[in-house]
Order: structure tokens, then C-alpha cells, then sequence
């Protein structure tokens, strides 16, 4: 990340100090430039997307890809602020803010996994389970999971509150939760990242609660396992839009 502000303000300072009193001195913002996916991506087009054709861009290349290793081309950090900005951001029925996140990096993530394997171990027949240790080795050499929740002592005090609505608010938890998922997995196809999504609960959930404290009130729904790209998504077929797609009053 690269930020141009510091130098265009010491040349309004420089040139505006006698013009400009420090209390009529208008604030001066300049935008981040990034190196990001993004930034490149747009680089190699001549015709780079504006506006929500910029955003749409990602949605359209934002695909399952199981092929993910270990190495990434941003930093973890980076990773945590993606899912931070996502988690304070996605909207949420009444402003509810039931969603809940933990993010498993390196050995953690390894962890995850081989207890998600362990527990298969115990359910798939042996005969079968070749494939299942297969798919879970897949996912273990990501580089991070995702685990998101909806905290049911957040969705019962809705309940509680706007009782006429009680029996909307676990599907709304559901919506906002699922908006939440789109968001983080496309933000990190953006950053040229590969990312599959999952969902080993209720399987998981004991074990999860156990090893990372979670509280018991925090329903898992959803895994997205995350990496650098070893691999392209598959072929993805559409029905046509006649099917799927009406408008009146166009």
C-alpha cells in the first residue's frame, strides 16, 4: 500500500501558509493506491470497470477453486482486515448485528481440519473414506478458514423485543449472514485469492466450541476455506435469463 497524501499536503502547506489561516485550512484527502489484485487486474485492461461495473467484476470472477496452497499473495493481515471491514459493514434486519466470525490461520487452521477428519473418520465407512481424507487434505493445504455464526442471544432478544416479527428474525440472521459470506469470499478474490465454501456443522460444532472457547449461543453456518490459487474453477453453465428474470414497467 502506497499513500501520496503526505507530499501533496507539505505543497499546499508550502504554497497556501501565508493565504490560508490553520483555522479556515480546508482538510485535503487523497486516496489510497493499491497494489492489490484489484489495481492489477485493471492495469492489464484497457478498459478498466468504473463505478458498479468495477464491482461487478469480481462478483462474475468470484468462483469455488479447491486448488489452494499455503502461499499468499497478500498478508494475513490484510486477510483479517478484509473480514473486519465485512463483518462491521454487511447490513443486518433492525441493525441486529448477530454475526459472528472466527478466523483460523497456519496451525490453527491445520487443526481445524484434522479435527473435522477425525470426526468424519467415525461417520464415513471405511471402504468410502479414501475420497473424504482426499477432500479434507484439499482443504488443509489452504492457508486460512473462515468460520462464520449468528449468535442466538442476539436473534432471541429481537425475538423478545419486536415480538410481531419473532418468527422472522432467524431467517433474517440467516440473509444477513449469507451476505456476510458473498462479501468476504469476493473481497478476497479481489485480492487474487482462491476460496471455497463449506459447511461440516453441525458435525464440527462441539469441537469447535471446545478448542477456540466459543460461546455455545454462537451457531456455525458456514466455513470458507481460503488460499493462494493453485488451481482454475471448473466450467460454470447458466440457465438462461428468460427463466429466471422478469421486469414490468421498464
Amino acid at each position: 500500500m502506497q499513500r501520496f497524501a503526505r507530499p501533496l499536503r507539505t505543497l499546499l502547506r508550502t504554497t497556501n501558509s501565508r493565504a490560508v489561516s490553520s483555522t479556515t485550512r480546508p482538510i485535503i484527502t487523497t486516496p489510497t493506491i493499491s497494489t492489490s489484485f484489484l489495481t492489477r487486474k485493471m492495469a492489464t485492461s484497457t478498459t478498466a470497470p468504473t463505478g458498479a461495473d468495477a464491482f461487478l467484476s469480481f462478483v462474475k470472477s468470484r468462483r469455488t477453486i479447491y486448488a489452494l496452497s499455503k502461499d499468499l499473495p497478500i498478508p494475513t493481515s490484510r486477510v483479517q482486515d478484509i473480514v473486519k471491514e465485512a463483518l462491521q459493514h454487511v447490513p443486518s434486519s433492525f441493525n441486529s448485528q448477530s454475526n459472528r466470525v472466527l478466523v483460523l490461520l497456519g496451525a490453527e487452521h491445520d487443526k481445524f481440519w484434522d479435527l473435522t477428519t477425525e470426526i468424519l473418520k467415525g461417520i464415513v465407512p471405511e471402504a468410502n473414506f479414501a475420497s473424504t481424507a482426499a477432500r479434507m487434505a484439499g482443504f488443509r493445504a489452504g492457508a486460512g478458514t473462515v468460520l462464520f455464526f449468528e449468535d442466538w442471544t442476539v436473534v432471541e432478544g429481537m425475538q423478545e423485543k419486536f415480538a410481531l416479527y419473532a418468527d422472522r428474525f432467524g431467517p433474517w440472521a440467516g440473509h444477513s449472514n449469507a451476505m456476510l459470506q458473498f462479501a468476504v469470499w469476493t473481497a478476497l478474490e479481489a485480492e487474487g485469492l482462491g476460496a471455497n465454501l463449506q459447511h461440516y456443522n453441525p458435525l464440527v460444532d462441539e469441537k469447535v466450541q471446545q478448542e477456540w472457547n466459543i460461546p455455545s449461543t454462537w451457531k456455525l453456518s458456514a466455513q470458507l476455506v481460503f488460499g493462494g490459487r493453485a488451481g482454475e474453477p471448473g466450467e460454470k453453465t447458466f440457465e438462461p435469463l428468460e427463466t429466471k428474470y422478469k421486469v414490468f414497467g421498464a
